[in-house]
C-alpha cells in the first residue's frame, strides 16, 4: 500500500467516517514508508502489514459507551499488478467520556503494541534542517548532534524531488548533508522542503526545512582512492604529451634540445627543470583559480577557459603570431618556445619556462586516457588533495623532456643540427595554423559570425605586425608598431565579446518510428534522462565541447560509424548531447556528480539503476557496441498504473 505522497504511481488509501453525533475523526496518520523500485519508477509505501493510527475526538454532551464507527475505505494495492479495493466496515467500541484521553483502545492494544511505534516523531528541538538549492536540485543538511551514516528522505509534496534518483548521504560531525535531485516539472523552488527523514536504527522524523545556506560536504580521504589518482594523474600526464594540441609544442621543445645539443650538461638539466617549474606553476595557477572560484561559488571544470570566448581568440592570435614567426616572415628571437638557440642564457631559461606554461594552456581542451576520473576525484577534494593530484599531472607532462635533459646520452638518439631544422621548423608552422583554424571553428560555432570577424581581423593585424618586424628588424620604431597593434588586436578581441550570440538550438526533428527517434541526437537535460527513463527507454549521454579535440576524434571514429548507429537503434537508445563549450553550471554539476571535471565522458544510463554506466574515454565501435549488447530487454515504455490525481 502507498503512503500519503505515493511517489511516481499508487495512491493513499482514504476513509470516508459514518459516526455518531460529537464524535469526530481526525486525518490517517502514515508511518514512515520505504522506498519501492518498479522499473524505472519510485514509490513509497508499505509491505506485508501496515497500521494507519487516527485520532477521534468527543465533543461534551456526547454519549460515551458503546457505539458503532462506520467507514467507506478506498485502497490500491500493488504487486506486479495494481487492484483498487473499497468496503464498508464497521467496528462497536466503548468510547469513554468526554475529556477523558486514552491512548489506545483496549480491542486494539495488540496491534498498536506490534505496530504503533513506526510512526515519524517531531524533530527534536536541540535538531535543525535547512536546505539550499543547487543546479540539480536540493542539498538538505540536517544537524542532530551526532554523526550521522544513514538517510533516507521522502517528501511530502508531490512532484519536487525525482523519486528514482539515489539519494546520497555525506556525514558530517553533528549530522549529515543529503544530495537530491529534483523533478523534471519542478519550475519553482519551495519556500520549505516537506517530508519526513529516517535514519538510521529505524528514527524517523517530520521534517519542515527552511531555505538557507548549505556547505559542499567535504567527503573523507581515501588512501587507496587517493594513490590511484596520484597513478592516474600521472599517467594522463605523461598521455597528454601523445594528444594533438600538445605533441606541436613538445615536437619544437626537442627541437630546440636538437640546436643545444653540445651544451653543458648542467645547462641542459637546467632547462629541463626551468621548463617542469613553467608546467608546475601553471598547472598551480589554474588550480588556484579553480578553487578560488569554487569557494566563490561557482561550478567550473577542467578547461574552463576555453569556455571563453575572449580566451579562445587571445590563444588563436597567440599561435597565429608565432606560426608566422615559424614560417620565417620574422625573427620573434625567443618565442614561447624557445626555438632559438643562440639568445643570451637568462633569455634562454624564460624561454623554457614559457614553454611549459605554453603546453598547459594548450593541454587543458584535452582530457587524456586516465586523467579523467583523477581531475574529478581532485576537484572533489580538500585544497591540499587537489593540488597535490594536479601536481602530480604535471609531473606526468613534463617527464618526457625532462627525461632528456636529465640523461643527455639519449640526446644521441637524436639527429645533429644543420639547414634542415630551418626547414623542419617552418615546416613546424603547419600544424599551428591547424590548431588556428581549429580555434576560429569552435570560436564561430559557439559566438556567431561578428566574434569570427572580429577575430579574422585581428589576425590581418597581427599579419601587418609581423611584415613590420620582418621588413624592418632591430628598429625600434617597428617594434613600438607592432607593440601597438597587438595592443589593438588586444582591445578588439575584448570588445567583440560584446558580440557573442546566443548558442542555436540543436533541437533535432524527429521522424517515422522508434528507429528514427532513437539514432537522433538532441540536446541534453536532466528532464530529457528522466523522461525517457520513465519511459523505460535507455538513454546514451554524451558530454562533449566544441575545443575538446579527444571528443571531436571519438565522435568521428565511433560514434557515428553506421554499425554504432544501427546498434543504438536497435537497442531503442534516446541519444542526448550535453554540450560544454560554452558554461552550462548544470552540465558542470552533473558531472561531478558523475566523478568527473572534464569532457569527454560517455554515460549510458539503464532503466531501474541508480547510477550511469561509465564508457572509457577513448572509444572504439567495439567499446560502444558491446555496451548495448549488455543492456536488458527493456520495453519502449513504462506499464500502465494508476497515478496520483
Amino acid at each position: 500500500m502507498y503512503w500519503k505522497n505515493a511517489g511516481d504511481s499508487g495512491e493513499p488509501p482514504h476513509v470516508k467516517w459514518t459516526l455518531p453525533d460529537g464524535v469526530t475523526a481526525g486525518p490517517l496518520q502514515f508511518p514512515a514508508p520505504k522506498r519501492l523500485p518498479l522499473g524505472p519508477l519510485m514509490d513509497f509505501g508499505y509491505e506485508n502489514e501496515v497500521l494507519f493510527p487516527l485520532t477521534l475526538s468527543t465533543a461534551k454532551g456526547a454519549r460515551s459507551g458503546p457505539v458503532v464507527l462506520h467507514a467507506h475505505v478506498d485502497w490500491l494495492v500493488c504487486r506486479e499488478v495494481c487492484i483498487p479495493g473499497k468496503a464498508e466496515l464497521e467496528v462497536n467500541r466503548a468510547l469513554p467520556p468526554a475529556g477523558v484521553e486514552v491512548i489506545d483502545l483496549s480491542a486494539d492494544k495488540e496491534i498498536f503494541d506490534r505496530l504503533g511505534h513506526n510512526l515519524p516523531g517531531a524533530l527534536p528541538s536541540s535538531a535543525k534542517a535547512v536546505f539550499q538549492a543547487t543546479a540539480a536540485g536540493f542539498r538538505l543538511a540536517v544537524d542532530t548532534g551526532q554523526r550521522e551514516t544513514e538517510a533516507v528522505f521522502f517528501p511530502s509534496d508531490e512532484d519536487v524531488l525525482d523519486n528514482p534518483s539515489p539519494q546520497t548521504v555525506t556525514s558530517t560531525a553533528k549530522g549529515l548533508i543529503l544530495d537530491l535531485k529534483k523533478d523534471a516539472n519542478l519550475t519553482t523552488n519551495p519556500a520549505k522542503l516537506n517530508g519526513v527523514i529516517e535514519l538510521s536504527g529505524g528514527r524517523a522524523y517530520v521534517l519542515a526545512a527552511d531555505a538557507g545556506t548549505v556547505a559542499a560536504p567535504k567527503p573523507p580521504i581515501a588512501l587507496g582512492a587517493l594513490a590511484q589518482s596520484f597513478g592516474l594523474a600521472f599517467l594522463g600526464g605523461l598521455l597528454l604529451n601523445l594528444m594533438p594540441c600538445v605533441f606541436p609544442v613538445l615536437f619544437l621543445k626537442g627541437l630546440s634540445l636538437v640546436n643545444s645539443g653540445n651544451e653543458e650538461r648542467h645547462k641542459l638539466r637546467a632547462h629541463g627543470l626551468v621548463y617542469t617549474a613553467g608546467i608546475l606553476v601553471s598547472f598551480w595557477v589554474l588550480v588556484g583559480a579553480l578553487l578560488g572560484l569554487r569557494v566563490a561559488g561557482s561550478t567550473l571544470g577542467w578547461g574552463f577557459q576555453f569556455q571563453s570566448p575572449v580566451f579562445l581568440a587571445l590563444m588563436a592570435c597567440l599561435l597565429f603570431f608565432l606560426g608566422l614567426s615559424l614560417a620565417g616572415q620574422f625573427e620573434i628571437g625567443l618565442t614561447l618556445t624557445s626555438a632559438g638557440g643562440s639568445l643570451a642564457e637568462k633569455q634562454g631559461y624564460t624561454g623554457s619556462f614559457f614553454t611549459g606554461v605554453l603546453a598547459v594552456v594548450v593541454a587543458t581542451p584535452c582530457s587524456a586516457p586516465f586523467m579523467g576520473a583523477a581531475v574529478g576525484y581532485a576537484l572533489a577534494q580538500p585544497a591540499a588533495v587537489t593540488f597535490a593530484v594536479f601536481t602530480a599531472l604535471a609531473l606526468g607532462l613534463a617527464l618526457p623532456y625532462l627525461a632528456l635533459t636529465l640523461q643527455p646520452a639519449w640526446t644521441k638518439w637524436l639527429p645533429r643540427p644543420g639547414v634542415w631544422m630551418e626547414i623542419l621548423r617552418q615546416a613546424i608552422s603547419v600544424p599551428i595554423f591547424l590548431t588556428v583554424i581549429w580555434l576560429a571553428w569552435v570560436l564561430a560555432g559557439g559566438y556567431g559570425a561578428s566574434v569570427l570577424a572580429a577575430l579574422l581581423g585581428s589576425l590581418l593585424l597581427l599579419a601587418i605586425a609581423g611584415w613590420f618586424l620582418g621588413r624592418w628588424p632591430a628598429k625600434r620604431w617597428s617594434t613600438v608598431v607592432a607593440v601597438v597593434l597587438i595592443a589593438a588586436v588586444v582591445g578588439v578581441t575584448v570588445y567583440a565579446q560584446k558580440f557573442a550570440e546566443e548558442p542555436a538550438s540543436t533541437t533535432t526533428t524527429q521522424t517515422g518510428g522508434t528507429t528514427a527517434a532513437a539514432a537522433t541526437w538532441q540536446p541534453w537535460s536532466a528532464d530529457a534522462v528522466a523522461k525517457y527513463q520513465s519511459q523505460g527507454r535507455p538513454v546514451f549521454v554524451d558530454f562533449t565541447a566544441n575545443w575538446c579535440l579527444s571528443c571531436q576524434v571519438n565522435e568521428r571514429v565511433a560514434l557515428s560509424r553506421p554499425q554504432v548507429k544501427k546498434a543504438f537503434a536497435d537497442a531503442n537508445v534516446a541519444l542526448l548531447k550535453a554540450d560544454w563549450t560554452r558554461e552550462d553550471p548544470a552540465i558542470t554539476e552533473t558531472l561531478a556528480g558523475l566523478g568527473r571535471s572534464a569532457v569527454p565522458v560517455y554515460a549510458l544510463y539503464v532503466p531501474g539503476e541508480g547510477s550511469p554506466r561509465l564508457l572509457p574515454q577513448v572509444l572504439t565501435p567495439g567499446i560502444v557496441t558491446d555496451a548495448l549488447a549488455k543492456l536488458p530487454q527493456v520495453t519502449t515504455s513504462a506499464i500502465a498504473a494508476p497515478s496520483n490525481p
